[in-house]
């Protein structure tokens, strides 16, 4: 496997936003209102990849997300409807959906 630069990398990465380590905790409720409790990997303004087993979920399926984000003296708690974009052996990757602001 040949190495590449960082700079080679960051031209072939697909993402408009940077993926940052997450240390929070996603609940996540599938189709039919199964409510799982899942810890975030990576995470980004469009996107969050969480560990995930046996959740039976499939590329394309909508699932509803809710999530704390610590900003110091702040807490932000988010929730977001996302697309499953990939099902690994790791995880699941999932693409939010875009939100108004409110």
């Amino acid at each position: 496997m040949k190495n590449i630069s960082e700079e080679e990398r960051i031209e072939l990465e697909r993402r408009l936003h940077t993926r940052h380590r997450a240390r929070t905790t996603v609940y996540i409720t599938v189709p039919g209102g199964r409510k799982r409790l899942c810890r975030a990997i990576n995470l980004s303004a469009t996107g969050v990849f969480i560990e995930t087993t046996n959740l039976g979920l499939r590329k394309g399926q909508q699932v509803h997300l809710a999530f704390a984000i610590n900003l110091g003296s702040i807490t932000k708690l988010h929730r977001r409807t996302a697309t499953v974009a990939h099902v690994s052996r790791g995880g699941t990757g999932l693409m939010m959906d875009a939100y108004a602001a409110r």
